[in-house]
């Protein structure tokens, strides 16, 4: 498992600032935000990533049942702040068996959704949004169109925006997809004051595979 920041857009090391760059550098991509280490999810991860968020964290709201908050992530540093946000949840899929969310919030050009859907980035590509929208879902109280993006892996992707930041809600199966989005309301736990009461499962091994992670 990985304890350092990584690419958001592929994974690999970074370049630390130093004396001529105060940006992090990948040597295939250039400066990035990092992306940071995975920890246990808990409250106190909850706090550290929205603590420096600057864009939404989407918790579901309600959860689904029998969905469990399963990870955090965040791509920035302490001078920028999180550009890009995770929550990753699990629980049964509507058809039957598991399934795995990811929801994600991120600035323009980082590259992370785009990533952990499967395709290559940085953002969703020209054209995704210039039919009607696949599905809608509220997120912080908005009615938020999403449009369905192929891709070559068993999962369903959408993409929107709200709140000036790209949205990506990514499901596996590919088979959870529409009947959970139709379904899904979204709280920015960002502007959240106050406790949030969630409840956790162990860290999604899919998103642990995919970010690393600074913990066993």
């Amino acid at each position: 498992m990985r304890d350092e920041p990584t690419c958001p857009r592929c994974g690999g090391s970074l370049h630390a600032p130093g004396l001529w760059t105060s940006a992090w550098q990948c040597d295939a991509h250039g400066p990035v935000a990092p992306l940071q280490p995975l920890a246990k999810p808990g409250p106190e991860c909850l706090e550290h990533v929205r603590s420096h968020a600057g864009v939404p964290l989407w918790l579901p709201q309600p959860m689904p049942t029998g969905w469990l908050v399963t990870g955090y992530a965040h791509a920035g540093d302490d001078r920028a702040g999180a550009v890009a946000t995770v929550v990753a949840c699990s629980g049964p899929a509507p058809l039957g068996g598991a399934a795995d969310l990811l929801l994600v919030a991120e600035s323009p050009g980082v590259g992370l959704g785009a990533r952990l859907a499967g395709l290559p980035g940085p953002d969703a590509g020209a054209g995704f949004d210039s039919g009607p929208a696949h599905a809608r879902l509220d997120a912080a109280g908005h009615p938020t169109p999403l449009w369905n993006v192929e891709t070559h892996s068993d999962n369903a992707v959408y993409v929107g925006e709200a709140k000036a930041a790209w949205m990506w809600v990514i499901l596996w199966p590919a088979e959870a997809g529409v009947l959970l989005v139709e379904n899904l309301g979204l709280e920015d736990a960002a502007d959240r004051e106050g406790g949030i009461d969630v409840t956790y499962g162990a860290l999604m091994p899919r998103l642990a595979a995919m970010v690393g992670s600074d913990r066993p």
